[in-house]
């Protein structure tokens, strides 16, 4: 599966198209990289694999390798399997938890798979790359001779990335991993002529550190850009919801789930997504400036349409449109708005894609209390979130507000598409009957 392609403008210099996007927080010598970026360039960026699906807030640095590769350069994919070992201490207030060399060999196997969705791989297009295939060959005595003598650890400790751990206590394994970004930074740079390595702007220290080494090694001249750490209008962590991480696998999140979050989007930060997490034309998403009410949330459903296409395909996206228009009723899409955007403009009515629990017949015959209903779908994380839920008038059984939380919830509620629960105005379950 590969992302959408929309036309980029003339020959356009991606430094500018990721800079009027809002991916540029920081860069080094911006003229120099201008014009280095004027001809193809091979670029990295380092994905943690301490887990087996990445999450919304990887969203920012797979856009920009897209942008990349659209603008003619080749991204270069590093999935930390060394480093990964070791753990990077940046933003970290305590150190995380230590993985096996099998735990990550088989996170590393589903990254790739995942990142595929949205970089087109072969022909030397892009490529993806491990840094265990390197690091875990290293000799210390020799690695701390060649590598470890460039470093100061006063400069070291001012970083950024270790001043907050510095608090909490910084062990010596991660205080190695700045000399080992800076080595991958060294490694690509001579072996597939990489000059560029972007990241959030907490990895800047890093990064630079890595400039300098290539530096002093290869007398080379190499370039960073780092994004925003991004946080939604109203504060909370790009990503994070009260229900935890929104993660780019259908076996963690749920496509309509996935989905509901970008409809659920602030008014206020919908420009922004608009220009971060679609590749629609900017002087379209310019056009949503100032819109209200209605026109606005139409905006939504096409960010929340191309965001789902994008990571999960069209199939899934046209379904989880086609359920929520079902659901929380049609949105009317105006034949100007975001034109290049692929939504159709006729919404089918449909509820397949909501998440769905099958019950036995027989237990809805007899009826189930709201509350174990609620909990059990995991609508609630517990039967007492659930009471409290139902007493506070949050819980709705096919769009009527429970009042008790002990009511029966059975066959005399089924209707030719299950029972709709919902928990606030935004998530949804649907019960089936099983006979």
């Amino acid at each position: 599966m590969s992302a959408p392609r929309y036309e980029v403008s003339g020959v356009e210099n991606v430094f500018d198209v990721l800079n009027e996007r809002g991916f540029v927080a920081q860069a080094s010598d911006v003229e120099a990289l201008r014009e280095r970026l004027g001809r193809p360039t091979s670029c990295y960026i380092g994905f943690d694999p301490t887990a087996d699906s990445l999450h919304i807030g990887s969203m920012v640095p797979i856009m920009a390798l897209a942008h990349m590769q659209r603008c003619g350069h080749r991204p270069l994919v590093l999935v930390g399997g060394g480093t990964g070992l070791v753990g990077d201490p940046s933003g970290k207030t305590e150190m995380r938890r230590m993985l096996t060399a099998e735990q990550i060999r088989g996170n590393v196997d589903a990254l790739k798979a995942q990142l595929s969705r949205f970089l087109e791989f072969g022909d030397g297009k892009a490529l993806m790359l491990n840094n265990a295939d390197w690091l875990l060959d290293l000799r210390y005595i020799e690695f701390l001779r060649d590598i470890g003598r460039h470093f100061s650890v006063n400069r070291m400790l001012a970083a950024e990335s270790y001043k907050m751990r510095l608090e909490t206590g910084l062990n010596f394994i991660e205080f190695n991993y700045m000399l080992l970004q800076a080595y991958d930074f060294y490694h690509l740079a001579e072996e597939y002529d990489c000059v560029l390595q972007m990241g959030g702007n907490d990895q800047w220290g890093n990064i630079v550190a890595g400039i300098e080494l290539i530096r002093r090694k290869s007398g080379r001249e190499a370039h960073a850009i780092t994004f925003p750490l991004l946080t939604t209008a109203s504060g909370a962590k790009m990503g994070k919801t009260a229900a935890g991480a929104v993660w780019l696998s259908a076996s963690r999140t749920s496509p309509f789930d996935y989905y509901q979050y970008w409809i659920n989007t602030d008014d206020r930060d919908v420009v922004r997504f608009l220009k971060l997490y679609t590749f629609l034309p900017l002087l379209e998403i310019a056009a949503v400036e100032g819109l209200q009410g209605q026109e606005l949330n139409a905006a939504k459903t096409v960010l929340a349409y191309e965001a789902t296409l994008l990571t999960h395909g069209r199939e899934n996206a046209l379904a989880a449109c086609e359920a929520a228009s079902g659901v929380f009723g049609r949105r009317r899409l105006a034949p100007d708005l975001l034109p290049s955007s692929g939504i159709p403009r006729d919404v089918r009515d449909e509820t397949q894609a909501v998440p769905t629990t099958d019950v036995e017949r027989h237990r809805l015959e007899e009826g189930i209390p709201a509350f174990e209903l609620f909990a059990e779908t995991g609508l609630c994380e517990s039967r007492s979130a659930a009471r409290r839920l139902i007493q506070q008038g949050g819980a709705y059984v096919n769009d009527m507000r429970l009042r008790e939380f002990d009511l029966r919830i059975g066959v005399s509620h089924l209707r030719h598409d299950g029972i709709l629960l919902k928990a606030g105005k935004k998530k949804i379950h649907r019960v089936r009957a099983m006979n």
